[in-house]
């Protein structure tokens, strides 16, 4: 099964939930950890695993051949993103644009062009000290799209089998939050009872709904703000599986890196009785699309 941990916006919590969701089931479930939000990846400071395996992430860019390309134009003309451009009598390539979809290539009728890896981060991998198999991308500084990093995140080491996935989304509701709730079998939306938390839930719920995929809520800093969180589960019929009280004591210990388990021992079994929720719910929805 794989659980996509999203929210509209950052600062909601949302790390500190999956990174809890991963700690109170590893000694139940063989989990596996990724950390999808690759511009600011920080799960790693919950569950410190000892990254063993690293590999560059990269793209496919347009290299052409001078001497081959006869400046028809066709490259251009096909590639959606404006990272080719005639200039004078050359073709100039602007790597940070494209998206490596190939387009260019398979138009060109000279065969002038060919594909080469552009490094745009790399990927990292480990062991918790819990056994969790932790995976993370990390974007490069100064590059501009983090969705490619995401796909071969999750495509780079094969889940084992009955091995239980869970995915740090980015924040918002951009394409790599599309990216990474992708082929989830469930979305943990994570939320705080404030107006601005509830416009946010809002913007997330409709990717969740087009990719049909069912979903919870955790509420997190419980107390603050208003019950606004009760509009949307009337609206939407989302159930609301956990909340975490609003706490100075675990707005500390998250800050010097200690996890919510460990600030909060007793919400363990809170986070075992919402994944037996999920659980049904996944079986539920899998029953009534059969």
């Amino acid at each position: 099964m794989r659980i996509a941990v999203a929210s509209g916006k950052g600062g909601t919590g949302k790390t500190t939930v999956a990174t809890s969701l991963a700690l109170s089931l590893a000694n139940e479930q063989n989990i596996r950890f990724l950390d999808c939000d690759v511009e600011a990846p920080n799960a790693h400071l919950f569950l410190n695993p000892s990254f063993t395996k690293r590999q560059d992430a990269a793209i496919l860019i347009p290299e052409i051949d001078a001497e081959q390309c006869t400046l028809c134009g066709k490259c251009v003309e096909v590639c959606q993103f404006h990272a080719l451009a005639k200039v004078g009598k050359s073709i100039l390539t602007f790597a940070q644009l494209c998206h490596g979809c190939g387009s260019c290539t398979w138009n060109c009728p000279v065969n002038a062009i060919q594909e080469i890896p552009n490094p745009i981060g790399k990927l990292e991998s480990g062991l918790t000290p819990e056994s969790i198999q932790f995976s993370r991308g990390v974007l490069t500084i100064s590059e501009p799209m983090s969705t490619p990093i995401i796909r071969q995140l999750k495509r780079w080491e094969q889940p084992q089998p009955e091995q239980l996935t869970i995915l740090d989304s980015p924040p918002g509701a951009s394409c790599a939050v599309v990216e990474t709730l992708r082929g989830a079998d469930f979305a943990l939306l994570v939320t705080e009872p404030t107006p601005f938390g509830l416009h946010d839930l809002n913007q997330i719920i409709g990717i969740v709904q087009e990719f049909n995929i069912p979903a919870g809520v955790v509420v997190n800093r419980d107390g603050i703000g208003n019950d606004v969180i009760n509009a949307f589960h009337d609206k939407h019929n989302i159930p609301v599986l956990l909340r975490i009280p609003f706490s100075l004591e675990i707005a500390a210990g998250l800050s010097a890196g200690t996890s919510l388990i460990e600030i909060k021992p007793d919400l363990r079994q809170e986070f075992l009785h919402m994944f037996t929720q999920i659980t049904r719910i996944v079986k539920t929805t899998e029953e009534g699309e059969k």
